[in-house]
């Protein structure tokens, strides 16, 4: 093979920040080297991005060895990636860069299958239809909520050690509030009836057996693209009950039941928080026992630990005081009055609040001048007090004209 003949790499540029004159990872620089790791990918010239020479050496520990990894300083970056926020992808011509967190760990995820179709553990983290992150933090609240303010409540909270609150950040406690809805997967009357099942043949607690069951359904996706099954058809007994009466599932993991890229964005920020919890207020951690719950459930996955230890991150296993009475999160907290349904799950929002006229009065704002023509029918009314609850507009909480 000629040196023309040799494939040349993208590049990946990633940000290493200082604080007191001490360089550091920022989160979405420890988010991208940990996905490397979990994927073993070598398809990347990896370049970390420093405002001083040689301020990444310290920082060694904390990137995969098995990386080819370069050190540049911002003046020199090619003028394409400078006018990017990091992190960012050069193509292999230098005329394409893709930037932004979660576009830039889904081109990472897609690199590593077209080096190895076989990776089925790695596209699994695209999730229900390869879809998981796919919508942009500026349309999906979801999104934003894990690329952006996750990371950034968890950087604002290690700045200060110590000032801190007892009361986790909102966007942690949207997470919590998350973990701890019912889930739905497609096939989830199947799991759910195995659950019922198990539940009435088992002496054990109900908590461990539902940890038990969700679990098992996650690991078996990830290793033999199925869930747990049982050997023979159910007994009618359990055949026989009704949906609506069957146990629900429990979150595994940030997505569901399964494994995806979601949770690695989130790790390296859980990691870092529940760590700085552990060793100045573990008291805090009695409002996250869904997150905890989380935490150990991410350990179980093939790769993590290995990936992690790559990384320079050491797990341990988080406990909040036992003499310490749980402090209830707060319930006007605006940050969970969010809204996300995009094939991952659903976080809840306030009843819509607005209509025509605040939407007019935006774009008059913005030079803009809707023109209207008056109704054909103007007298057209509709008897609502004689039809069924379930077609009237308020029943969705969406304003009518009327109403207005």
């Amino acid at each position: 093979m000629t040196a023309t003949e040799v494939k040349q790499h993208p590049s990946l540029y990633l940000q290493v920040g200082f604080q007191d004159d001490e360089p550091h990872l920022p989160l979405h620089t420890s988010i991208a080297l940990f996905l490397l790791s979990y994927c073993e990918c070598k398809s990347f010239k990896v370049f970390l991005v420093s405002s001083k020479e040689g301020g990444s050496q310290p920082l060694k520990s904390h990137v995969p060895a098995a990386l080819d990894v370069s050190d540049i300083q911002f003046e020199d970056l090619p003028l394409l990636v400078k006018a990017c926020r990091l992190p960012a992808v050069l193509d292999e011509t230098g005329s394409l860069c893709r930037a932004g967190l979660a576009v830039v760990l889904r081109h990472i995820i897609s690199k590593t299958l077209e080096a190895d179709p076989s990776r089925k553990d790695v596209m699994a983290l695209l999730g229900f239809k390869k879809t998981c992150l796919k919508a942009c933090a500026e349309v999906s609240k979801w999104t934003r909520l894990c690329e952006i303010d996750i990371p950034s409540a968890v950087e604002a909270h290690l700045k200060t050690p110590t000032s801190l609150q007892k009361q986790p950040p909102p966007s942690i406690l949207t997470l919590e509030r998350r973990l701890g809805e019912p889930v739905k997967v497609h096939n989830d009357d199947k799991i759910r009836r195995q659950k019922l099942k198990e539940q009435r043949q088992s002496k054990r607690s109900l908590d461990s057996e539902q940890s038990s069951l969700e679990l098992r359904a996650a690991l078996s996706k990830l290793s033999v693209d199925s869930v747990p099954s049982a050997a023979t058809r159910e007994n009618s007994e359990i055949r026989k009950v009704k949906t609506t009466e069957l146990p629900p599932l429990e979150h595994v993991f940030a997505e569901g039941l399964y494994f995806t890229l979601t949770d690695v964005v989130l790790l390296p920020c859980i990691y870092l928080y529940l760590c700085s919890l552990q060793a100045c207020e573990a008291s805090a951690l009695l409002q996250l026992p869904h997150l905890l719950r989380w935490y150990a459930n991410v350990q179980e996955v093939p790769g993590v630990l290995r990936a992690a230890k790559a990384c320079g991150m050491a797990f341990s296993s988080p406990h909040a005081p036992i003499n310490d009475s749980p402090v209830s999160p707060t319930e006007d907290n605006p940050t969970s009055q969010v809204e996300e349904n995009e094939g991952h799950g659903m976080l809840t929002q306030p009843a819509f609040v607005g209509g025509p006229r605040p939407t007019m009065t935006k774009l008059k704002e913005n030079g803009i001048e809707a023109v209207f023509a008056p109704h054909p029918r103007p007298d057209w009314t509709l008897p609502w007090d004689g039809l069924p609850e379930a077609i009237n507009p308020t029943e969705g909480k969406v304003m009518t004209l009327d109403s207005l």
